[in-house]
């Protein structure tokens, strides 16, 4: 006997856009519910991705800055770390949050049903879990994410060999550790794990990394991490062999014509993630699903059935949770009878690397490739007082402006908070501003974000803190 449930909306996944949108419907009157397949909300995000992730790369940037100091003679000691307290550290941020999610659920009156869901028809919905319950709705979103991509010739039954969230539990500080991805994942692991000692090797088929980022942004960072972790790209790994006390991987870099080995204590894979959008297809397969398993979506987030909206990593690149929050939002908006659309002009993506490197509208890479007429304008930070006091001066920030109008239609920035420096110039884009809107921002001196307001300078001719060019 099944356990019938009617509402307005189902959302289906209680990660960042899930949880967004069920809240965002509540508060525009909506009878809501959501279902998701684990205990607690926020996904994998929260859960097993960014967020503990972050809170790791935070503890990993403290041990560099003592590290730095320490060999500056101004410590009398390195740091020793703790990984059982830094285990607890991380579960109690994770806790934190979870239980804010919960009681947030709560006040907006959002029921959560913890189980596996799958459609029965356009307005129905059945979840499995130990009391068989099944939903009439008048609207559902699809907020399922991602998985990571697994490779067929990987023996992932070893315990030895990772995903990110196993990373993320710091099961073992290996010795020797191959990070297969130089993405950001990969990334962002090697920053955790070689700062709480490990040896990194990161491989990957492709001849460069952050491909999509300016080649003198990604200078920067390959002169701050040269003597930290080791890239072999252009490399292809064949096999692995896992009878042995250390895993052996066999890459080529020729084309098969010649193959070595290398030996690890663990290897994590972070090639990529891919949809989680097949399993809602298994009995009611009428919402079309593209040849990269994204589900189709229009502007106001709506698959082809009317009544079904998608949102999130489903619906395809990039996979980013503040993407994902915001097509929450106007899927929720759009349900309750608003006329709105997803048409963002940018959306800013950021390595959490140390340093930091961040991202947003037009790269120097995308102008060329697109034949927009531009100019740059670049501020390096060993002449900017509050990075040099801060031991930072290892940054760039780098405008692109469009020739023509002097509009802002881009900007890269590598350094500490870099993510958080980039909202100064994601609001000018979206704004329309030209170079002159931030030259004649006053900036507070000394600080960070200062440098936007010089790299400006250094555009219209009227930056002091440099030899004026112009």
């Amino acid at each position: 006997m099944k356990n019938i449930i009617k509402t307005q909306v189902v959302v289906i996944g209680g990660g960042p856009a899930g949880y967004s949108a069920a809240f965002r419907c509540s508060d525009l009157g909506l009878k809501t519910i959501i279902v998701e397949n684990y205990e607690n909300l926020g996904g994998v995000c929260l859960n097993v991705g960014c967020i503990p992730s972050k809170t790791l790369l935070h503890i990993a940037k403290i041990i560099k800055e003592n590290e730095n100091l320490f060999h500056q003679g101004i410590f009398d000691s390195k740091p020793k770390i703790n990984v059982n307290n830094i285990i607890k550290f991380k579960q109690n941020i994770i806790n934190k949050l979870t239980n804010g999610l919960n009681f947030l659920a709560k006040k907006r009156n959002v029921d959560v049903i913890n189980g596996l869901s799958f459609f029965e028809t356009e307005n129905c919905l059945n979840v499995i879990n130990k009391n068989k319950i099944q939903i009439i709705f008048e609207n559902a979103i699809i907020a399922t994410g991602s998985r990571p991509i697994k490779l067929p010739f990987i023996p992932y039954e070893d315990n030895r060999i990772w995903n990110s969230t196993d990373a993320l539990f710091l099961k073992k500080i290996p010795k020797k550790m191959m990070i297969l991805g130089s993405g950001i994942i990969g990334l962002e692991m090697a920053t955790i794990y070689q700062s709480f000692g490990s040896k990194i090797d990161i491989v990957d088929i492709s001849n460069n990394f952050l491909s999509e980022v300016d080649d003198d942004i990604i200078n920067v960072y390959k002169k701050n991490i040269k003597n930290k972790f080791n890239f072999i790209l252009g490399t292809k790994v064949l096999s692995i062999d896992n009878n042995q006390e250390l895993l052996q991987v066999h890459m080529t870099s020729d084309n098969n014509q010649s193959i070595y080995s290398k030996e690890y204590n663990n290897i994590l894979i972070a090639i990529g993630r891919k949809p989680n959008a097949n399993y809602i297809n298994k009995k009611f397969n009428k919402i079309l699903i593209n040849n990269f398993g994204f589900i189709n979506v229009d502007s106001q987030m709506r698959t082809n059935i009317p009544n079904i909206f998608a949102i999130g990593d489903v619906t395809g690149n990039p996979m980013l949770a503040h993407k994902g929050i915001h097509e929450g939002h106007l899927a929720a908006e759009v349900i309750a009878g608003k006329n709105h659309y997803f048409v963002p002009k940018i959306i800013p993506s950021i390595a959490y690397t140390n340093p930091e490197i961040a991202w947003v509208g037009i790269t120097e890479k995308d102008a060329k490739k697109e034949n927009i007429k531009y100019k740059t304008s670049s501020f390096s930070w060993n002449s900017l007082g509050r990075a040099v006091s801060s031991n930072e001066e290892d940054g760039l920030t780098k405008l692109i402006i469009e020739k023509d109008s002097n509009r802002i239609i881009g900007g890269s920035i590598i350094g500490y908070n870099a993510g958080e420096l980039l909202g100064e110039i994601s609001l000018a884009i979206e704004m329309g501003c030209d170079i002159e809107d931030i030259a004649l921002t006053i900036h507070a001196h000394p600080t960070f974000y200062e440098s936007i307001g010089i790299a400006a300078e250094i555009y219209t001719g009227s930056a002091t803190d440099i030899m004026n060019n112009k």
